[in-house]
């Protein structure tokens, strides 16, 4: 099998997370997704994130048939850290075609990851453009460092065929939302309710 691998905290999932998932599976002809939900993300500040199980439930309103999978396996592994993650599952799956999957400002911090250059040795990855940082991500440190190793558009169909390292950028229609936003937006309107609540209750 040809399996794609979107790592991240969804905090909460969304419909940019949903527009990766569906733009690598049909340019990079994978039979599935995986939404990895992290247990915890090293890199993000712990306070405000939300409860495992509601991220795991919001990345599962997501999901359309058997092709996007919610998983919670590197809580089940015991791996907080990518490099960690996938040699496990390349043990645990050893004849699966894994690719990683991201998008350009995943691109542009992938310098600050732990161990990241096992990461793009161990599995292929594909990198899906969003809008302010497709620039600065395609100019960093990462694809610089690995410009031997890339893929023009065209040819990502091979990229899951191939032995990393090795990374396409896909041309493809770009998706500005993102979970900080979607939190801001959240608290901006919650906040006037709970003003009001409080209100109210010292009226009683």
């Amino acid at each position: 099998m040809r399996i794609g691998l979107l790592g991240g905290s969804f905090n909460p999932a969304h419909e940019g997370h949903r527009h990766v998932a569906q733009v690598s599976l049909r340019r990079l002809r994978l039979d599935q997704v995986w939404l990895l939900v992290s247990p915890g993300n090293p890199l993000k500040r712990q306070d405000g994130m939300a409860p495992m199980l509601e991220r795991l439930e919001s990345a599962r309103a997501l999901t359309e048939g058997r092709r996007i999978i919610v998983t919670a396996i590197e809580q089940q592994l015991g791996t907080r850290y990518t490099a960690d993650t996938l040699v496990a599952l390349r043990r645990l799956f050893p004849r699966v075609q894994f690719v990683w999957l991201m998008g350009s400002d995943i691109l542009a911090e992938l310098p600050y990851w732990r161990h990241w250059l096992e990461v793009v040795r161990a599995v292929p990855f594909a990198v899906v453009p969003r809008p302010t940082y497709n620039r600065r991500a395609l100019a960093g440190r990462a694809a610089l460092r690995l410009r031997h190793a890339f893929l023009p558009a065209h040819a990502a169909v091979c990229l899951a065929d191939l032995p990393a390292p090795a990374w396409a950028f896909l041309s493809a229609s770009q998706n500005s939302i993102s979970a900080t936003a979607l939190r801001a937006a959240y608290s901006s309107t919650a906040a006037p309710h709970a003003t009001l609540h409080a209100t109210l209750g010292a009226g009683r």
